[in-house]
């Protein structure tokens, strides 16, 4: 069975993307000042995240009306 990226599925994971992946950066901000490598992890994976929701950003804008 083929995934159907809706737009509305597409919108929802933009939104988990992009928050959750800033939620994970500010978090691992503040874990560094206890556990520098678990808090530099955590910035990069949530650097990572946000970035790809942004991307994502771009391919909603590329697709065509449903």
């Amino acid at each position: 069975m083929a995934f159907l990226l809706t737009s509305k599925r597409l919108h929802t994971a933009i939104w988990v993307l992009v928050y959750g992946g800033l939620l994970t950066l500010v978090l691992g901000l503040s874990v560094q000042r206890s556990d520098d490598d678990l808090g530099w992890s955590m910035v990069a994976a949530g650097l990572v995240v946000a970035l790809l929701g942004f991307a994502l950003v771009f391919v909603r804008a590329r697709m065509k009306a449903d």
